[in-house]
């Protein structure tokens, strides 16, 4: 039990939130998915951390990962069982910076999710 609502250090997977009200008027139950993905990569070519992809989506073949610039533009769509993606556009080495994603999945109970958030290219 806690009285805050923020959770950290929570390892990626799919977890059971119980909301509690203060005032005893009932209990809420929800399962909720913690994505894990790498908030940074590196690719310089030395083996380590070349691409960036989200790998705790083995049970999702068909998930979708859209990445975008800070513009909104389209960079590449990759899927979480492919190799990923290797800082490029059209070829060319993009920039160090902060990029955003989409990951579309499918939940466990069968619905579509749509997960957003970012990471940076160090170079």
């Amino acid at each position: 039990f806690q009285t805050d609502s923020f959770f950290e250090n929570i390892v990626p997977g799919i977890y059971e939130v119980t909301v509690r009200d203060k005032n005893g008027c009932g209990d809420t139950l929800e399962k909720t998915a913690v994505i894990g993905y790498p908030k940074f990569f590196t690719p310089n070519g030395d083996g380590i951390n070349d691409v960036w992809n989200i790998d705790c989506l083995e049970d999702q073949p068909e998930a979708r990962i859209v990445i975008y610039d800070r513009y909104g533009k389209i960079l590449g769509s990759i899927r979480p069982s492919g190799t990923g993606w290797d800082g490029r556009y059209n070829r060319s080495l993009m920039p160090s910076n902060d990029y955003w994603f989409t990951l579309e999945y499918t939940s466990r109970e069968g619905l579509p999710k749509i997960f957003k958030s970012h990471f940076t290219l160090k170079r």
